[in-house]
């Protein structure tokens, strides 16, 4: 019984590791992931190169679960950019330029 507890516990112990290894939280792979997708909208002349190492990176420490909803969260976004509304086309470039740098590295 002993050796059983003791892999169930190493076990507990390499997941939470895996786990607090992220750099950024999954909020804030979902907000890089809204950045993208503003970025392929074209709102504004933006390099996304850095983006996309940044996601991919990130991707890698995320469950299957956060990985669809950026991608879902990235296509929204791109969806929402496709407005006419010249306010609220401003505000989101305001996003693109101002919020969104940071995830550029």
């Amino acid at each position: 019984m002993r050796p059983i507890t003791t892999a169930f516990a190493a076990a507990c112990l390499l997941t939470a590791a895996g786990t607090a290894s992220a750099a950024v939280s999954d909020v804030e792979y979902l907000r890089a992931n809204r950045c993208r997708g503003l970025a392929a909208a074209e709102l504004a002349a933006v390099d996304t190169a850095a983006l996309d190492a940044f996601l991919k990176a990130e991707k890698r420490s995320r469950s299957t679960y956060v990985a669809d909803r950026g991608l879902a969260e990235m296509d929204k976004a791109r969806r929402e950019a496709k407005t006419t509304n010249a306010e609220r086309k401003a505000r989101l470039t305001a996003e693109l330029t101002g919020p969104c740098q940071v995830y550029k590295g």
